[in-house]
C-alpha cells in the first residue's frame, strides 16, 4: 500500500481527492439505485391497482379489444413487450399464491390496499408477490395454447408483480399481473460519464491549484537543502504562491540572510583572532631566548608552540567552514590508498605503531590538503589515545572508507556525538601531548562534510576505536 500511495504532497492530495470522489460516487450511485428501484416498485403497483379498479368492466372491455385485433389479424399479444392482455386482469377462485406462499410480500400488500382505498375500494383480503414468468401456472398455460407466445423465450426469466384482491370474504380473486420492465443501462452510462467529467474538470483544478503552492515550496526545499551544505552562500529566492507560501519564503530569506551574516562574522571573528596573536607570540618566542633556565625556558617555548596549533586549528577550522579554497586546495583525482599510504610512513619514520592494511584502491575527487590533514588527525588520536593505529582504505556500494582503528579505550558511547564537537577532549588533561586542544575531531568532520561525507565514531567489540571517513563516489 505504501509503494501505492504517492509520497509527495502534489500526488497525496489528488490521490486522496480522487479517492474522495470515488467514494462519494459509489454511495451517489447507491442511493440513486436504491431510489430507483423504490420508483420502480411504486410504479409496478400502481399499475396493479389501476387494472384492479375496473375489474371485470375493464375485463369486458379488454375482451372486445382481443375480438377487433382478430379481426384485423394482429397478434393477440400487442408488441410483445408486456403481458397478453388475458393476464393483465383475471378472475379466479384460488389465489395465485395458493401453491407457493413464500413469494408473498406483507408491505407491498399495505401499499396496494391503500392505493385501492382511496379509489373508494375497499379488499375484504389483498395479497402481493413476485414469479418469474416461467414459474407462474397461468403464463406457462396461456403459452403452451399459443406458439407464437411460446417462441419469445425471454418472457420466462423476466419477473412479474402479481398483485391479487378479494372484494368480498370467500368471494373470486381478482389478479393483476404486471412485467417487469426491462433494465437499460442509461442511467449507469450516464453516472459514470458524469463522474468522468467530474473527475478531469475536479483533478484539473485541483492540479492547477497545488502546482501553485508546491512549486515554490519545491524551490525552498532545494534551497534550503543547498544552504545546509553552503550556508555560506546566502541567495534570496523570489516570493511566489499563496500569501501563506509567499510570507515562509520571505521569512526564510531573513532568516538565511542573517545566518548567513553571523557566520561571516564569526569566520572574520576567528581569523581576526587568529591572525592578530601570531605577532605577539612570535614576539614572545624571541624573548624567551633570554631565559637563563634551560627548563623553563623548553616549557615556554612548548607553550607558545601549543598556543600557535592551536591558533593554526583555529584558522583551518573557520576556512573549511567558509569553504575557503586555496590554490593548494582545490580537489584533484587521487588515490587516497597512495595517500594514506604517504600518512602511514610520516608516522613510521617518526617511530610510532601505525600500519597500513591492503585495502581497495580508490580514485576520488579530494582535497588533497585537507583530506591529508583529516586523516592525520585520526591517526594521530588512535596513536595517542590507542598506542598505534592500524589504517585501511575500503570501497562500498555508494562510498569509499578512509578507516582508523585503534585499540586503545574507545569512547563512552553518550559522549560520541559530542568529540565532534570544537574544544571538546577525550580526557580532561589541557597538556596537548595527551589531551590536545579538542580541535582535531572537529576538523576532521568539517573536511568531511566538505567532501559531502561524514566522520563516523564508533567502538569496536573487541576493544578500541573506529573512526571512518566515508565519502561519497561521485559517478
Amino acid at each position: 500500500m505504501r509503494r501505492l500511495w504517492p509520497s509527495s504532497l502534489l500526488g497525496q492530495v489528488l490521490a486522496s481527492a480522487a479517492l474522495a470522489l470515488l467514494v462519494a460516487q459509489i454511495i451517489s450511485a447507491a442511493l440513486l439505485y436504491g431510489a430507483s428501484e423504490q420508483r420502480r416498485e411504486s410504479a409496478l403497483l400502481a399499475t396493479a391497482a389501476f387494472q384492479l379498479v375496473g375489474g371485470a368492466e375493464r375485463a369486458a372491455r379488454n375482451e372486445a379489444m382481443r375480438q377487433e385485433s382478430a379481426r384485423l389479424r394482429r397478434p393477440p399479444g400487442g408488441s410483445g413487450r408486456g403481458l397478453p392482455r388475458v393476464l393483465r386482469y383475471s378472475v379466479t377462485s384460488a389465489s395465485p399464491f395458493a401453491s407457493d406462499p413464500g413469494t408473498i410480500d406483507g408491505d407491498a400488500a399495505v401499499e396496494l390496499r391503500g392505493l385501492l382505498l382511496r379509489q373508494g375500494i375497499d379488499p375484504a383480503r389483498a395479497v402481493v408477490g413476485e414469479k418469474r414468468a416461467g414459474e407462474d401456472p397461468a403464463i406457462t398455460q396461456l403459452v403452451q395454447r399459443r406458439p407464437r407466445l411460446a417462441r419469445r423465450t425471454e418472457w420466462r426469466r423476466r419477473p412479474v408483480l402479481i398483485a391479487a384482491i378479494q372484494r368480498e370474504p370467500g368471494g373470486v380473486w381478482e389478479t393483476a399481473r404486471v412485467l417487469h420492465p426491462e433494465r437499460r443501462g442509461a442511467g449507469i452510462g450516464a453516472l459514470v460519464f458524469q463522474t468522468i467529467v467530474i473527475f478531469v474538470f475536479l483533478m484539473a483544478i485541483l492540479f492547477l491549484l497545488l502546482r501553485r503552492i508546491t512549486g515554490p515550496l519545491a524551490r525552498l526545499t532545494t534551497r534550503v537543502d543547498d544552504f545546509s551544505r553552503r550556508p555560506e552562500q546566502a541567495v534570496r529566492l523570489a516570493e511566489s504562491g499563496p500569501a501563506d507560501v509567499k510570507r515562509l519564503i520571505a521569512a526564510h530569506n531573513t532568516m538565511e540572510a542573517r545566518i548567513a551574516a553571523l557566520l561571516d562574522e564569526k569566520d572574520v571573528m576567528l581569523g581576526a583572532i587568529g591572525h592578530d596573536l601570531k605577532t605577539p607570540l612570535a614576539a614572545l618566542r624571541v624573548r624567551i631566548e633570554s631565559v637563563a633556565d634551560d627548563a623553563q625556558r623548553a616549557r615556554m617555548a612548548e607553550t607558545i608552540e601549543d598556543i600557535a596549533a592551536t591558533l593554526d586549528d583555529i584558522l583551518s577550522l573557520a576556512r573549511i567552514g567558509k569553504g575557503d579554497q586555496g590554490e593548494g586546495d582545490r580537489r584533484e583525482a587521487v588515490d587516497l590508498s597512495a595517500l594514506a599510504a604517504g600518512i602511514v610512513e610520516e608516522f613510521e619514520d617518526l617511530g610510532e605503531d601505525v600500519a597500513l592494511i591492503e585495502g581497495s584502491r580508490v580514485v576520488a575527487q579530494v582535497h588533497v590538503t585537507w583530506l591529508k590533514r583529516a586523516l592525520r588527525n585520526l591517526v594521530s588520536n588512535a596513536v595517542r589515545y590507542g598506542g598505534s593505529a592500524r589504517v585501511s582504505v575500503l570501497s562500498a556500494a555508494d562510498a569509499v572508507i578512509l578507516r582508523v582503528e585503534d585499540e586503545g579505550p574507545g569512547i563512552a558511547q553518550d559522549r560520541i556525538a559530542e568529540m565532534t564537537e570544537p574544544f571538546t577532549r577525550g580526557e580532561a588533561s589541557r597538556n596537548r601531548a595527551t589531551g590536545g586542544a579538542g580541535l582535531g575531531l572537529a576538523l576532521t568532520c568539517a573536511i568531511a562534510e566538505q567532501h559531502g561525507g561524514e566522520l563516523a565514531l564508533d567502538n569496536r567489540s573487541t576493544g578500541g576505536l573506529r573512526a571512518e571517513i566515508r565519502l561519497p563516489i561521485q559517478s
